[in-house]
């Protein structure tokens, strides 16, 4: 019996108590309305009741949990919601490892990796640029015997050669270089070879702008348009995939001395000379 009263009593001030932290009032302001009350008595008339949401404290975590969520549905990553929020690795892996992980597409694949990579190829491109300087430099004017040596190796590598099997003793240099023509041009210089007694013609693919080129070759080598020789257009294969269809793509250029029997056979020769001397250093 006196623990049926005992509920009675309390009854009446819980309802009340209830009905106070429902309408959004904070425990001072309850007991403030109800009386005097013991800290635990309240907290048995208040049992099951959350308290509003205004009398929370505040939590700043709370607003970059919700941001490192949003950052996240909108395919983040870890590190860059580390960087724009400024908080912990730890911390973000626990505030969205329940999110599924981010899918991005190859576009923004291959930005991420040029970003990424892109201080490292600076650094690199200003060592290449730096070492290609300094490597110029040491070369500086070249001699007549350098020149000549250097052409001799040239021709051998690029040039038109006789085979046993076919004999074809002429001069001959085909390139798509403009400096290795450049290079040709000056050897055959030093070596008398005039350009009227040079014959040139251009070699390019079909496709090409070929009239943009046959002035290219001309201006280079210092001859009319009008004293190139036929140009020769190669055909187009539909299986093969051609990578030089840039602005700068300009075929080659075929450049022959005329009655150049005699030059050929010197060349060989020279270049034999340049292998004895390599054998037999001084």
């Amino acid at each position: 019996m006196p623990h049926n009263s005992a509920h009675q009593r309390h009854a009446a001030p819980r309802t009340e108590a209830i009905a106070l932290r429902r309408a959004g009032l904070s425990r001072r302001q309850i007991r403030e309305r109800l009386g005097p009350l013991a800290d635990g008595t309240l907290t048995d008339l208040l049992e099951g009741e959350p308290p509003p949401e205004w009398t929370k404290r505040p939590n700043a975590k709370d607003d970059l949990r919700a941001r490192a969520r949003d950052l996240r549905r909108a395919g983040r990553t870890y590190d860059e919601i580390v960087a724009e929020l400024d908080v912990s690795k730890s911390s973000v892996s626990l505030w969205v490892r329940d999110l599924p992980k981010p899918t991005k597409s190859p576009e923004e694949m291959h930005r991420m990796r040029e970003a990424r990579w892109a201080p490292y190829r600076e650094e690199r491109d200003r060592r290449t640029a730096e070492t290609k300087a300094a490597a110029t430099k040491e070369i500086g004017t070249l001699t007549d015997r350098e020149l000549f040596l250097l052409g001799v190796g040239l021709y051998w590598a690029e040039g038109a050669k006789s085979k046993p099997y076919a004999r074809r003793e002429s001069v001959q240099f085909v390139n798509s270089d403009p400096d290795m023509i450049t290079v040709y041009l000056a050897w055959l210089k030093l070596l008398g070879v005039e350009t009227g007694g040079l014959r040139c013609h251009v070699m390019i693919h079909e496709s090409a702008d070929t009239p943009a080129a046959e002035r290219y070759w001309a201006d280079l080598v210092g001859i009319d348009v009008s004293a190139l020789g036929k140009t020769a257009l190669k055909k187009h294969n539909p299986k093969t995939v051609r990578k030089n269809t840039e602005g700068d793509y300009r075929g080659c250029l075929v450049i022959r001395v005329l009655q150049g029997a005699d030059l050929y056979r010197r060349i060989e020769g020279w270049w034999y000379g340049i292998v004895l001397g390599a054998k037999q250093p001084s």
